[in-house]
């Protein structure tokens, strides 16, 4: 049954599973909570209470939400604010699991609260600025169409195009990848859910990069090998990893592209468990 946390300016969406400690989910721009339908048993399983939000003007959140930038948009530091506040509301601190845009909401939520946060991990994270990297738009095939279409989702607004993007990084999409894709658009056509994907699209990671150097706790930074989103995942990864202190992240690959937590959860699982046990109850235990 979905759970509402109630914040400043609108209604954070959650579904609330197991028992012990805190592990706060947070989606991509453009989805939802159910891109961790296979993670969040493998977590719970594990021994975790899991909070899967859907992110501000997404699922079943509230839209309209005012922004920390004054303009009509979803920043990074927008949604940082709102896991916070759901951390506060079960009950920190947590572990934040952030992917995409939301992944730079970790870093920012870690750093400037790190007494809600024990650890954070980020999935495929844009946590940087990015460069158009012409030379790989040549040679690699999948970046080129990965681009290509968010390209053209952002600048023509197009439905078409986001549900093309989603067919890019789903590489090896199953069945039900496919019903969760069409699942995602039906979910975009409901009166203003578009418009608010659309604020996500206006902002750009400044505000997560600026923070990176912040970060005192534990990161885990796991890349989708053939995410469309980057010429090079893993050097993204590392290069996310390298401006945080010293000894603060660690990077891994798995297979898959932009959404591994959704195709291959049990190989996310994996590396994500062992990071938990090693840092969330270690510091849960001191923080009680």
């Amino acid at each position: 049954m979905t759970e509402f946390v109630t914040l400043d300016g609108g209604r954070i969406a959650c579904d609330v599973t197991g028992d012990g400690p805190l592990v706060v989910l947070s989606h991509g721009m453009g989805t939802g909570r159910g891109d961790y339908r296979r993670l969040v048993p493998l977590l719970a399983g594990a021994g975790y209470r899991v909070v899967n939000t859907d992110m501000r003007g997404h699922g079943e959140s509230s839209l309209g939400w005012p922004s920390v930038t004054g303009k009509a948009a979803i920043s990074r530091a927008d949604v940082a604010e709102d896991l916070l506040g759901v951390v506060r509301r079960f009950g920190g601190p947590a572990v934040i699991v952030g992917h995409s845009l939301s992944g730079g909401a970790a870093t920012i939520a870690a750093a400037r609260a790190p007494e809600l946060v024990a650890a954070i991990v980020e999935i495929n994270p844009f946590t940087r600025k990015q460069r158009l990297d012409a030379g790989a738009l040549l040679t690699v095939r999948r970046y080129r169409r990965g681009i290509a279409r968010l390209m053209g989702t952002l600048v023509l607004k197009s439905p078409r195009m986001w549900r093309s993007y989603l067919n890019v990084a789903h590489p090896g999409a199953t069945d039900e990848d496919r019903r969760h894709i069409d699942d995602l658009m039906a979910a975009l056509r409901r009166p203003g859910r578009w418009q608010e994907f659309m604020k996500a699209g206006k902002t750009v990671p400044a505000d997560a990069e600026a923070h990176l150097s912040g970060v005192r706790c534990p990161a885990l930074v796991i890349m989708g090998a053939e995410d469309p989103d980057f010429a090079d995942p893993r050097a993204e990864g590392v290069a996310v990893a390298a401006a945080m202190p010293p000894g603060a992240g660690r990077v891994a690959v798995v297979g898959g592209g932009h959404y591994p937590h959704a195709q291959s959860a049990d190989r996310v699982a994996g590396l994500i468990v062992p990071f938990l046990r090693e840092h969330a109850g270690r510091r849960l235990r001191q923080a009680g």
